[in-house]
């Protein structure tokens, strides 16, 4: 081996020496944020408080949604099934219908979050079930699949609901990640056909890319970290937040959908909100703009517009006898 040999096999250990590093740093810092948004803290307690107490609306939101609750306290019955060995929680709010909705909460949000978006499906003349998540509140798991495992619990609840409490109906509600568990509850080859619509607040294409508006929004790196991260999610939990989401699922939906969005949304983007929106196959599909409020933050800029919208969206089902 001569002097250029030995220089060129030198180059070429340091490279990829230095390559095999930045490869594992990256992946130190992809597994950090993969703990810190996709996994439950071990030593993490069991509760069910605001996810976000330093913004104003959402401690706004959260606050007023405990005051339903308050308000409709001897309506509540908790609730407790098991799935895939996961002991899940909810409570189910009667107002003596015969229909019920689901509203599913985003990603670390208990049931608690949910009350606050119970007032327009009590309007209009629902029984409501709002529900502790796998990894969330009381109920147990340690990662958040993001809908590709959730939605069978979704079914299970909306199960429960026909069966024991006699809804004929099953209506969802889900904000953002719960907008994507949502869909993928209704196109389950598997899901009862008295799943009959949904509501969809900030439903994003898939999850990678609101990730990354995400990580932008915070100034954090995306290259090679998001899709590092997007590997260790699949690799634990087998969620594809790459390769499958909204986006493939609407291309199959038959069940009515209202789609709820805002212009000022930086995480579901407007413009790919509305290719999602053309790409969606459903003959009952329906979207509302809303041009307050951020993301998940429609309804406390807008109270009134955005019930008025869901009642809208109902009635419409009623009328042309799909309900």
């Amino acid at each position: 081996m001569n002097v250029f040999e030995i220089i060129v096999l030198t180059v070429g250990i340091v490279a990829a020496s230095g390559l095999l590093f930045g490869i594992g740093f990256t992946f130190l810092i992809a597994y950090k944020v993969f703990e810190g948004t996709l996994s439950r803290p071990e030593k993490e307690p069991r509760e069910r408080k605001c996810s976000w107490p330093d913004d104003p609306e959402q401690l706004l939101m959260f606050n007023k949604g405990l005051e339903f609750a308050e308000q409709h306290r001897e309506r509540i019955t908790p609730l407790e099934i098991e799935n895939d060995g996961l002991r899940l929680f909810a409570e189910y709010f009667d107002f003596g219908a015969k229909r019920a909705v689901i509203i599913i909460p985003g990603r670390t949000e208990s049931l608690a979050y949910s009350y606050y978006f119970a007032e327009p499906y009590r309007k209009a003349g629902f029984n409501v079930l709002v529900i502790d998540m796998r990894a969330t509140g009381f109920s147990d798991g340690k990662y958040y699949s993001l809908g590709y495992k959730e939605y069978r619990d979704v079914i299970k609840w909306g199960q429960l609901l026909h069966d024991r409490f006699g809804n004929e109906s099953v209506f969802l509600h889900g904000i953002c990640i719960g907008a994507q568990t949502a869909v993928f509850t209704v196109t389950a080859e598997e899901c009862p056909d008295y799943f009959n619509g949904l509501c969809v607040d900030g439903m994003f294409k898939n999850f990678f890319e609101t990730f990354k508006n995400h990580m932008k929004e915070r100034s954090k790196p995306i290259f090679p970290v998001c899709y590092q991260v997007m590997l260790i999610h699949y690799i634990l939990t087998g969620a594809k937040g790459i390769s499958n989401g909204p986006y493939k699922a609407v291309k199959k939906l038959q069940k009515p959908i209202l789609f709820i969005y805002t212009t000022r949304d930086i995480f579901s983007l407007p413009e790919e909100s509305r290719k999602l929106y053309a790409s969606c196959v459903s003959p009952h599909k329906k979207v509302s703009w809303f041009d307050k409020g951020g993301h998940s933050h429609i309804r406390i800029n807008d109270e009134e517009g955005y019930d008025r919208e869901i009642n809208i969206f109902i009635n419409e089902l009623i009328e042309e006898g799909l309900w």
